[in-house]
């Protein structure tokens, strides 16, 4: 997988094709692939309010609030785990 563009690299790339230069050509001439620059014409139009959809910043929201659920799900299995072990260890005679 190649490496992302950078933001700037992506906004000139946009701006080529707004002047009028076919994604084509354009992709051709920058090295990347139509689908690639055809996404982020997609991702552009849903940032600026055009289109539908999730935006850059909503997308980069809810990853992290996925990663943080996911370490709030292990600690409460480990919550979980550790009190059924205490709870075990007082009822049992000694």
């Amino acid at each position: 997988m190649p490496a992302p563009k950078s933001p700037e690299f992506r906004r000139r790339a946009l701006d080529l094709v707004a002047q009028g230069e076919s994604v084509a050509e354009v992709a051709r001439n920058l090295g990347v692939s139509e689908s690639g620059l055809r996404r982020w014409m997609a991702q552009d139009d849903v940032d600026s309010g055009r289109s539908e959809g999730l935006t850059s910043a909503e997308k980069r929201e809810l990853v992290e609030l996925r990663r943080k659920n996911r370490v709030l799900e292990m600690e409460v299995e480990i919550l979980k785990r550790a009190s059924a072990y205490f709870a075990r260890e007082n009822i049992l005679p000694k």
